[in-house]
């Protein structure tokens, strides 16, 4: 009777301590992912208060657009058009820099995070800040697609496949014709210097 009492007791000490280690354990790895959510929340903000897009970044009427772009830049920024493959602009550029929204000017991608799709159109692993660039279902073909419009200015960009390279896997794929290139040399100038560490 006494050995079954006793056993019963550490039994019950056993589930007890089990059931404590486990709850500690979840705890500390809610605690690291809350952790680099909070992080990656901070360093959007700090992105979007330096940058003060409320302010320098706005989309013009379409008056001022028509003006301001080529046929193909409107018809790809405005009706979400497609420029033709290995013929646009950008599609072979290597040079240092970063890419900006041909309508806004916001920063979107840069010239460290672009490879050699073979696709013919200019292609990252990642834009310069994911909360510049807004992701959007296409389904306007026979199958759906993440379409990819710039947060600020509006424009139709390209599209995000998740066929790219390391280390994010996935291949923003971007019109030439929404994009314009701002060379490292000319970064303090056009006002983005504080992108120059990013060199």
């Amino acid at each position: 009777m006494i050995k079954n009492i006793r056993f019963k007791k550490t039994l019950l000490i056993f589930t007890i301590l089990m059931a404590s280690t486990a709850y500690l354990q979840s705890a500390q790895n809610t605690s690291a992912v809350m952790n680099d959510e909070t992080q990656l929340v901070v360093n959007n903000q700090s992105m979007i208060q330096t940058y003060k897009f409320d302010e320098s970044y706005k989309k013009p009427s379409d008056k001022e657009l028509r003006n301001q772009l080529s046929t193909l830049q409107y018809k790809v920024t405005q009706k979400e058009g497609t420029e033709r493959p290995f013929d646009n602009e950008f599609w072979d550029n290597k040079r240092a820099g970063i890419y900006v929204d041909v309508v806004s000017g916001e920063p979107l991608f840069s010239s460290k995070d672009k490879f050699k799709s073979g696709t013919g159109w200019p292609s990252f692993t990642r834009p310069i800040n994911n909360a510049f660039v807004l992701e959007k279902e296409d389904s306007h073909l026979f199958y759906t697609r993440t379409e990819l419009r710039s947060k600020f200015g509006d424009s139709h960009l390209g599209h995000v496949f998740d066929d790219g390279p390391k280390p994010t896997g996935l291949r923003y794929c971007i019109n030439s014709a929404a994009l314009k290139f701002i060379p490292v040399e000319l970064l303090a100038t056009e006002g983005y210097e504080d992108l120059l560490s990013k060199f």
